[in-house]
């Protein structure tokens, strides 16, 4: 499989003099398509930081971010927000659906942005909501869904636009262990393709078993890459 993402040496500072600290320290790695990539490690130890300048919302002091052979950063602003509306799926933490919008409307807000007609769009996002399991739910509030319904509705929104790069920042924090599992096996049988690239952010242990490889980071570094088919 091909490289899907490649970060370069990428190093990030925060702050100004005696207050100036190293997020991320020269981090090198690449992740490839078909495969789920876990990054783990303590608070603080510049996961957070990584994952914004690998989806191009940070951009690094030092060093490069290739997504399928181009480097994200240096893009103009323009490009570069084009670039995350089509190759890019996140996910984040707290799911970032619209109160006032049903999940069918939170779905498609993606394909809006990328000036789909609005039927088409909606089409689409029905689609997405039957791969998910919840086309029963298209009429609802998220505030009507459960955690777990939540987060599914999070993950359709982030691939409705079929994205290359697949990111999710803790995907399971807010959810009970089962719920959490299937979640990430979902995931990995009906999201992941020979196409599509994941990287998972997480401090969950119950959920290692579905990655490909971990990527251990401690203190802004890389610390070791773990091939988990070496471990069964």
């Amino acid at each position: 499989m091909g490289v899907a993402i490649r970060a370069n040496s990428v190093t990030k500072w925060f702050g100004q003099g005696p207050l100036r600290t190293l997020a991320v320290r020269e981090v090198s790695f690449e992740a490839r398509f078909g495969e789920l990539l876990y990054i783990v490690g303590p608070s603080g130890s510049g996961k957070t930081t990584l994952l914004s300048i690998l989806s191009g919302i940070l951009r690094p002091d030092t060093g490069t971010v290739e997504l399928e052979g181009h480097d994200i950063w240096s893009l103009d602003a323009d490009s570069l927000a084009q670039l995350r509306l089509h190759k890019i799926g996140f996910v984040f933490q707290d799911y970032h659906l619209f109160p006032r919008l049903t999940t069918l409307e939170n779905v498609a807000i993606p394909l809006i942005l990328q000036r789909v007609p609005w039927q088409a769009a909606l089409q689409q996002a029905a689609s997405h909501l039957e791969i998910v399991g919840l086309r029963d739910r298209a009429d609802l509030p998220p505030l009507k869904l459960s955690g777990g319904e939540q987060q599914r509705v999070a993950i359709a929104r982030a691939v409705v636009s079929r994205p290359d790069l697949l990111i999710l920042d803790e995907p399971t924090a807010s959810l009970d262990g089962d719920t959490g599992r299937r979640i990430i096996e979902f995931v990995k049988t009906e999201v992941l393709n020979e196409h599509r690239c994941i990287l998972i952010v997480t401090h969950d242990s119950r959920i290692l078993e579905y990655s490909d490889r971990i990527l251990h980071m401690e203190d802004g570094r890389v610390r070791q890459v773990e091939d988990h088919h070496a471990h069964g």
